[in-house]
């Protein structure tokens, strides 16, 4: 990892786009490196006897998810050109996170927004980095 580096989670969604514009407008700031973490896992509903989808299929769509979103951003007029690194991971998002911001300068994550009973009951990624992260976090909010 080079020296300066921020760490951004994409998933695909706008909150993790909005997370990564941040992100690349503060690494013109600062000089850094931005290296984009996509994770994918098995769904708890998914079965070995037969899922809705083939196996490679999640590691396929969370791959998607993460090129679709760095190109979008790289291609947008307004924001300064930035070196984006890609990193897909199999785990759970939030500990993908951690692991790959350990030197990291800054870890930036989307917020999206759910509310108290939904995080309680799944656990929020940006929590649980807000938490657990050995450098500091920025939340994004859409």
């Amino acid at each position: 990892m080079s020296e300066r580096t921020i760490v951004v989670g994409v998933d695909g969604s706008e909150p993790a786009a909005c997370a990564l514009r941040w992100a690349v407008k503060q690494a013109a700031l600062t000089g850094s490196t931005v290296r984009a973490v996509g994770a994918w896992e098995f769904p708890a509903f998914y079965s070995w006897e037969g899922g809705p989808m083939p196996p490679d299929d999640f590691e396929d769509a969370a791959r998607k998810a993460l090129d679709d979103t760095v190109e979008q951003i790289q291609g947008e007029a307004d924001l300064p050109p930035v070196p984006i690194e890609r990193l897909l991971v199999h785990g759970h998002a939030a500990q993908a996170l951690l692991d790959a911001s350990e030197q990291a300068e800054l870890l930036v994550v989307g917020s999206r927004g759910h509310g108290s009973f939904y995080g309680a009951l799944l656990g929020s990624v940006s929590q649980r980095c807000a938490v657990h992260a050995k450098c500091p976090v920025v939340i994004v909010r859409h």
